[in-house]
């Protein structure tokens, strides 16, 4: 967790720019004395990136600091404030300590003194909770860069999902946050490029009363000790780890430190052939000339970076720039999708479907959702078990409306889940009364209505045409009349 001690004299190495440097293996990592910034990349290394990362073949890694939050006496990276509030809640003098004051150091005096490990933790966990900052501005800004499913943490506090959450979901907590712990070892649910919201692993352990998170060097040896272990790995995301490109910004990793983990992650010798490279962007790497020589010799793919918060910022500016770019001039911004809430929110409308017709039902939410309609579907499909019957059969009593999605999958398939979630609709408007507005069945294809294989209630109503899941403004505009005019 300490931050590398880099040598004086290597002040002004950085990568060159007097060519091209993308992450292609026929560019060296190229470092020279003279040039005295190392923010200078070439747009080609640039214009390669943002390829990738369109393509969701790059891993953000997020390191300390990118941590800088407002504290009472100014804008200060979180864990060196965390690292004086904690000297003050275990009564550890911090005189003797080395400026600027770690975690480590803290806790390592505590422990001198016969206080009990455990107490560390449980004392940051209530300092944080009563902290109360704001996700800075990189972490918010990496939120936005949408192409991004999956970020790792290599810090313990809850920053990066509340940039997500507060980025992309409103605030609410949407995005999925796993923490590794070489005693309780969590890998992500399905395979990286499976996911279905916004991950964020926390690779050295997530906040918690219990010493289940980095804190010092000593838990730092045991995270990468197991991590190494081959029963100890989570092997999906290391497999996702291996196979992208990789950001690392901001990390406080030393030489050696940090030539473990680029090794960890590729799960292969650095001088191997490999068609992925990877980033460090912090303030610290380029001044190490030991570092430097290594990559430079060893790890033809990786490039580095003088400064998280101007590499953040930069990508940032030029991932928006693109995307403004990327649609015509006077036309709308594509919808984006939001995967639903874990838990069904008031008032929402639920989307009955198929598993088949998922890429529909995701347009129908973004069109709904760009419309101020608040949408909920069940994503994870975990069809089976009696909480899940009951979860599914709760929300559609309290739905304010029930759009039961037909299509040709729906024709073929005559059992399925969403067959009981019609039934439970239907019986739902048996206490309805005649007239009232609940079931809106839509059509995602040239299925015909008459032939329909639909419960006859169904059939009652007239069928939205919604050719695949594009929620035409006419239905849009049905359904906004329909919420103004349901009591309250």
């Amino acid at each position: 967790m300490s931050q590398n001690n880099p040598d004086p004299t290597a002040s002004h190495l950085s990568v060159k720019s007097s060519e091209p440097q993308g992450l292609s293996p026929s560019n060296g990592l190229n470092v020279e004395r003279s040039v005295p910034d190392g923010t200078a990349f070439h747009d080609d290394v640039w214009e390669d990136l943002l390829n990738y990362i369109e393509e969701k073949r790059v891993i953000p890694i997020v390191g300390p600091e990118l941590l800088k939050v407002e504290t009472e006496t100014g804008p200060r990276l979180l864990l060196e404030w965390l690292a004086e509030k904690l000297a003050a809640r275990l009564n550890v003098d911090p005189a003797p300590l080395a400026k600027p004051l770690l975690l480590n150091d803290v806790v390592c005096a505590y422990l001198a003194n016969h206080g009990r490990r455990e107490e560390a933790y449980t004392r940051l966990r209530t300092i944080m909770r009563e902290s109360n900052f704001a996700p800075p501005l990189p972490l918010r800004q990496l939120a936005e860069i949408t192409d991004f499913n999956l970020y790792v943490s290599m810090t313990f506090d809850p920053l990066l999902e509340q940039a997500i959450n507060a980025v992309r979901f409103g605030g609410a907590a949407n995005s999925e946050v796993i923490a590794y712990a070489p005693n309780r070892v969590a890998d992500l649910p399905v395979e990286r490029d499976d996911l279905q919201r916004p991950v964020v692993y926390h690779l050295l352990g997530r906040l918690s009363a219990s010493p289940t998170y980095v804190i010092s060097d000593e838990d730092m040896l045991e995270f990468v000790c197991a991590l190494q272990s081959e029963h100890l790995t989570p092997e999906k995301l290391f497999h996702a780890l291996e196979h992208n490109h990789l950001l690392v910004i901001g990390s406080d990793f030393s030489n050696w430190l940090a030539r473990l983990f680029l090794r960890m992650t590729k799960r292969r010798r650095l001088s191997d052939p490999r068609d992925v490279g990877e980033i460090l962007a912090d303030s610290h790497s380029l001044k190490d000339v030991r570092l430097v020589s290594f990559l430079q010799q060893v790890s033809v793919r990786t490039r580095m970076f003088s400064g998280a918060e101007e590499f953040v910022a930069e990508l940032h500016r030029r991932w928006m720039a693109r995307r403004r770019g990327a649609a015509p001039t006077g036309s709308a911004a594509p919808m984006r999708f939001l995967p639903p809430a874990r838990e069904m929110p008031e008032n929402a409308v639920f989307i009955s479907y198929a598993r088949e017709d998922l890429p529909a039902v995701q347009k129908l939410k973004a069109g709904l959702d760009a419309a101020g309609i608040t949408t909920w579907f069940d994503m994870d499909r975990l069809e089976g078990g009696d909480d899940y019957d009951r979860k599914i059969r709760g929300n559609i009593a309290r739905c304010s409306f029930f759009l039961p999605v037909v299509s040709a999958t729906t024709q073929r398939r005559h059992e399925g889940y969403f067959r009981r979630e019609w039934s439970d609709a239907v019986d739902r408007t048996r206490g309805m009364a005649d007239g009232a507005v609940f079931i809106l069945p839509v059509c995602i294809d040239d299925t015909a209505e008459a032939g329909a294989v639909v419960p006859e209630k169904f059939k009652a109503v007239h069928f939205s045409r919604l050719p695949g899941g594009e929620p035409p403004p006419e239905f849009v505009a049905r359904l906004q009349e329909l919420f103004a005019a349901k009591p309250r």
